[in-house]
């Protein structure tokens, strides 16, 4: 049996991890997949192909911990989908800016 997907509640998503979890430039990369080219996305196509599974599975399970994406097991797939609504609520602007100050377009 599969472990759950631990989400944090939002309330709970401080801005220092967020901060932490887009410092990575693979998981940067993720985000801005998912931001770009829409939700929700399976692991294997926004994550750098470059990476190995088990370093994709690390980086999914830091945004997800940091309460930036929401993973949902759908078959053999997982599918990952950003908070946006959420992140944008408790921290207005700040993936948009985090995005424009990395040199990403946002959709």
């Amino acid at each position: 049996m599969q472990r759950p997907f631990v989400h944090p509640p939002i309330e709970d998503v401080k801005l220092e991890t967020i901060l932490y979890a887009l410092s990575d430039p693979a998981r940067m990369e993720i985000v801005r997949k998912l931001t770009t080219e829409g939700c929700p996305m399976n692991c294997s196509s926004a994550a750098p192909v470059h990476l190995p599974k088990s370093t994709q599975s690390h980086h999914y399970q830091v945004l997800r911990e940091a309460g930036l994406i929401r993973s949902e097991r759908r078959g053999t797939e997982v599918v990952n989908t950003l908070r946006c609504t959420e992140i944008g609520a408790r921290f207005p602007g700040l993936i948009p800016a985090i995005l424009k100050a990395a040199g990403c377009e946002q959709a």
